[in-house]
C-alpha cells in the first residue's frame, strides 16, 4: 500500500499498479472497510482502478484530534488501523446484468471503423463484443457511466482524436482497451458500435444508476425492431 497526499484535503491510498481483477477486488475491499463507519474528518471516499481517495475537511479532522501541522500522517494512521482491524461485514455480492444492444447502423456508426481496425467483419465484431462477461471496474465521467473490463484484445480501438460534441444516451462504445455505455447525451470520443434501450441513469430511482462497481455485464444483440419495442414500453 502507498499513501500520497493530494493537496491539503485529500489522501490517495494505492493498493496496486495494474488494472486487473485482483487489484479491483483489493480496491473494493478497502473502500467497503473504510466506508463501513465514518473516519474522523473524512467527507468522501472515491474508489478508482487502483486507488481509493479520501477527501477530508482539515478543520473537522483537527476537532477530533488531528495535529494541525500533520493531518496527513495522522489520517494515514487512522486508515492503517481501520484496514488492520476491519469491522465484520457481509461478503460483497456483485450482480450479473444483461444489457440489450442494437449494433451498427444509426445506433453504431463506428462499427465499420472498429471492424476495419480489427481486420474483422462487422458481424464478427458484434459476436466477439457480445461474447465476454465484463467486469464493472468503476462508475464515473457521467452519472452511471460504467468502465467495463474484459474487452477482447482484437477489438481494442483508439479513441477518436476529435470527440463528438454529443453522443446519444445508451450508446455503447469502445475506448482503447475498455468498453462502456453512455448514460446521458454528452460529448465523447469513444467508438460507437451500438446502443441500448436500457436506462443506465435513473434519477427517480434509488440507487439512481443501473450498474455498480463489481457487477458483471453481458451484452445481448437485438434488432432495430426489438429496440423500438423496448423503448415503447411504459
Amino acid at each position: 500500500m502507498r499513501f500520497t497526499p493530494l493537496g491539503d484535503n485529500a489522501l490517495m491510498l494505492e493498493v496496486g499498479d495494474v488494472i486487473d481483477e485482483p487489484t479491483h477486488r483489493r480496491v473494493q475491499d478497502a473502500w467497503r472497510v473504510l466506508a463501513a463507519a465514518p473516519l474522523p474528518g473524512v467527507i468522501e471516499l472515491v474508489p478508482a482502478y487502483t486507488t481509493v481517495t479520501l477527501f477530508y475537511n482539515p478543520a473537522l479532522a483537527v476537532q477530533v484530534g488531528a495535529p494541525e501541522d500533520d493531518i496527513f500522517e495522522w489520517l494515514v494512521a487512522q486508515v492503517k488501523e481501520r484496514l488492520k482491524h476491519p469491522p465484520k461485514m457481509e461478503k460483497a455480492k456483485g450482480r450479473t446484468v444483461e444489457i440489450p444492444v442494437c449494433y451498427g447502423g444509426e445506433f453504431g456508426p463506428d462499427l465499420g471503423l472498429v471492424a476495419k481496425q480489427a481486420k474483422l467483419s462487422p458481424e464478427e465484431v458484434v459476436q466477439r463484443h457480445a461474447k465476454p462477461e465484463y467486469l464493472v471496474y468503476l462508475v464515473g465521467f457521467a452519472p452511471g457511466f460504467p468502465y467495463l473490463g474484459g474487452l477482447p484484445k482484437e477489438l481494442e480501438t483508439p479513441r477518436h482524436a476529435k470527440p463528438r460534441m454529443v453522443v446519444p444516451p445508451g450508446s455503447v462504445g469502445i475506448g482503447g482497451a475498455q468498453t462502456g455505455i453512455y448514460p446521458l447525451a454528452t460529448p465523447g470520443g469513444w467508438n460507437l458500435i451500438g446502443r441500448t434501450p436500457e436506462k443506465i441513469f435513473r434519477p427517480a430511482e434509488h440507487p439512481p444508476v443501473l450498474l455498480r462497481a463489481g457487477d458483471r455485464v453481458r451484452f445481448t444483440a437485438i434488432s432495430p425492431e426489438e429496440f423500438a419495442k423496448w423503448e415503447a414500453r411504459p
